[in-house]
């Protein structure tokens, strides 16, 4: 079994990380573990592929499963989201998607509810992340992938990086933790597997979520994204933490993924 991780967040939601530590904390070499798309064609690179292509492309799109086949057929440019990389998996035969902040059901412009869902449901490809963003509502996202036939198994969910739900899982996440029982689930309905961040790490000042979301919600008036504009309100809001915890959590489920997909 291989797998693919999205790019989004390292394109978009790390605001104060800069290459040159992104490359330090990447403890993954020049394994091609990254996709994304480049003048209409998927690319699966490594971190020293990747950066020059976030060099090139500051404002670059956020592709996503229904995005995707149109960024193809025009050679448009992107970033995958976690949907993205799900379908970016099935066209290349994988079955396991790696993001780290997954899309929901929220208060959000042509996003109420996230194409990661529909996703999760549709694609026969299972997606390991560490929880949906805390700005969305959290217990109708994970209950709508219930009532949709996709098994959520992990610990309790707690929220992202905040403490912000509880929400119970189905199984725990050792349930599948091999190539062979995902790929036996996958026959069933959908599989979405919660890593979450140790609460201990979290951000604890919950105004900083309210600030991040009206930060957000101004730069949906003025056209632009909302999950990139809440990422870097919250950055600033934490001098950088909110971004380091995203990108150690984003490598833990990359190392999650390998150990499944090694053993296969």
């Amino acid at each position: 079994m291989n797998f693919l991780a999205e790019t989004c967040l390292l394109t978009h939601g790390l605001r104060s990380v800069t290459e040159e530590a992104m490359e330090r904390a990447w403890p993954f070499g020049d394994e091609k573990l990254l996709t994304w798309v480049d003048e209409g064609r998927i690319v699966v690179g490594s971190m020293a592929e990747y950066l020059p292509f976030r060099a090139r492309h500051e404002d670059v799109t956020r592709i996503d499963c229904y995005t995707l086949q149109e960024a193809l057929d025009n050679k448009l440019s992107g970033a995958l989201t976690a949907s993205g990389t799900m379908a970016a998996c099935k066209l290349m035969g994988a079955e396991l998607a790696v993001t780290c902040g997954m899309g929901g059901i929220g208060d959000i412009q042509g996003e109420e509810l996230c194409p990661d869902l529909p996703a999760l449901a549709e694609l026969p490809v299972a997606l390991i992340s560490t929880s949906p963003k805390d700005m969305l509502d959290i217990p109708a996202t994970l209950g709508w992938l219930r009532e949709h036939g996709v098994l959520v198994t992990g610990p309790a969910c707690t929220g992202y990086v905040f403490k912000s739900a509880y929400v119970r899982t189905e199984a725990p996440a050792e349930s599948f933790s091999s190539a062979r029982a995902i790929a036996d689930r996958l026959k069933k309905g959908g599989l979405l597997m919660l890593r979450p961040i140790d609460e201990g790490l979290r951000i604890a000042d919950m105004s900083i979520l309210d600030k991040a979301v009206l930060a957000a919600k101004t730069a949906e008036t003025e056209g632009k994204a909302f999950h990139p504009a809440a990422n870097a309100e919250i950055d600033r809001l934490t001098d950088g933490r909110s971004s380091e915890i995203q990108l150690e959590s984003f490598i833990d489920n990359i190392r999650f993924a390998k150990g499944i997909t090694e053993e296969s």
